[in-house]
């Protein structure tokens, strides 16, 4: 864990803090002397973009910010101690799409509309298939319930690739997941490239996280209808079979041969040093692949939508980060934690986190003239994909579903066990989860 204390004297590395701070609105938004706030945060690979953005409210309002800097499970410990606390040590929880609903539901964050009856969601912000908004009589997000969080990073996996090997080898950019293996087996040279680098380790929301939209792209999906509250378990179905075999498949014959073992951080890795084709990564990643002190294949990687099969739309799986304002705190800084959201939001506030690195909340900074730039050649195709992006939970035991994927997919992807034992385990085991707290909730026959 790190502990950032961030003060406008600090340098603005990275974000040209000059042009920034000009742009900025200086007059309106969060000018006036707040309290000061603590937010809890992962490290994650966007973090330093949002710490560079924190950086610059600081320098522009004079308000001041700590960021408790934790592991992915570390945060969720720490958000989870905090609030059921009599008194929260942190104001506003950066929470993941694994577990937002867990504090919705719980009471545990207060709607910014209830701290602050006047505040207004800038209506080019992403609501991410509606996840900021909760109805506490229905336990579901419609677009009418009470707005309780700030989209803080609107993640998606994106399909990055080798352009400089596509133009060599006269490959086209794949909508299918027939092109993309094919390409991939096209690429497929190992020990020096590998035709694609999946993740595969089991972790806090790992490897089900690169499946999603796998599963999704191939029309599967782990329950019949969340929207409707049914809960019944469809993951074993035949195309969920499709799915993960597919998955198995590429790792074994276009991919790396320790796929199981690979996590994010290695991914990345075996991209930005020349030896991928092909990743599904969050897009949290693209400045790395840029980045000459890390990368060997600068402006050589593409961006694309994940494919799909045809008929069905690409399915990327929200993997979003939404900011919420703690209940146990003290009024003031519930307040302040408002203003800061206030001031986040943006247009100008986002552009400059994108040129710090960060992933845009506010969908007008996406039509900005710095779109069609070569630095920002990601934006596009995400904005694409997240058209059609799924939220994959939106129920507050989710984190028990994700540990029963995390399991299950690292063992089929290991070659454990097989793809139809992994699949009627988890469908078998979400089940029960689902059982035990009561939802409508059902099974398939077993996969044979």
């Amino acid at each position: 864990m790190s502990l950032f204390k961030l003060n406008r004297r600090q340098a603005l590395v990275g974000i040209g803090a000059g042009a920034a701070l000009a742009g900025l609105p200086r007059a309106g938004f969060a000018q006036s002397s707040v309290a000061p706030i603590t937010i809890v945060i992962n490290q994650s690979p966007w973090f330093d973009s949002f710490r560079k953005t924190v950086e610059l409210y600081e320098a522009e309002t004079g308000n001041q910010v700590e960021l408790d800097v934790n592991p992915f499970a570390g945060s969720l410990e720490k958000q989870r101690n905090s609030v059921r606390s009599a008194a929260g040590q942190y104001d506003i929880l950066i929470m993941n799409s694994g577990w937002f609903a867990e504090m919705y539901a719980g009471g545990f964050v207060e709607a910014i509309t209830d701290i602050d009856p006047g505040f207004q969601l800038d209506p080019e912000v992403y609501t991410l298939g509606d996840t900021v908004y909760w109805d506490e009589a229905t336990r579901t997000m419609p677009a009418t319930g009470k707005l309780m969080s700030m989209p803080i990073s609107p993640l998606i996996p994106l399909l990055y690739y080798r352009g400089d090997l596509y133009a060599e080898k006269g490959l086209t950019v794949p909508k299918t997941f027939a092109e993309l293996e094919a390409n991939a087996r096209a690429l497929h040279n190992p020990p020096g490239m590998y035709g694609i680098v999946q993740r595969g380790a089991r972790a806090a929301h790992a490897v089900a996280f690169d499946f999603y939209p796998y599963l999704y792209g191939h029309g599967g999906g782990i329950f019949a209808d969340q929207l409707a509250s049914d809960y019944s378990v469809t993951l074993n179905s035949a195309e969920g079979k499709e799915a993960l075999d597919y998955y198995i498949r590429l790792a074994q014959e276009a991919g790396h041969p320790q796929t199981a073992a690979l996590d994010q951080a290695e991914v990345i890795q075996n991209m930005v040093t020349g030896k991928a084709g092909h990743i599904m990564m969050v897009i949290a990643a693209w400045s790395q692949m840029d980045d000459p002190t890390k990368s060997i294949v600068v402006d050589k990687v593409e961006f694309a939508a994940p494919p799909s099969l045809p008929g069905i739309p690409s399915a990327p799986g929200l993997g979003h980060w939404l900011g919420g304002i703690s209940k146990n705190i003290p009024d003031d800084r519930k307040r302040a934690a408002v203003e800061f959201f206030r001031w986040f939001q943006t247009k100008e506030a986002q552009i400059a986190a994108a040129q710090a690195g960060g992933i845009p909340i506010n969908a007008a900074v996406y039509r900005e003239p710095m779109a069609e730039e070569r630095n920002f050649r990601w934006m596009k195709p995400l904005d694409e994909a997240l058209k059609t992006s799924v939220n994959i939970y939106q129920f507050p035991e989710a984190s028990e579903v994700i540990a029963v994927l995390e399991l299950g997919l690292n063992r089929a992807i290991g070659g454990e066990i097989t793809s139809t034992d992994a699949l009627n385990t988890m469908a078998d085991e979400i089940h029960t989860i689902m059982s035990r707290y009561n939802y409508k909730t059902g099974t398939l026959p077993a996969l044979s």
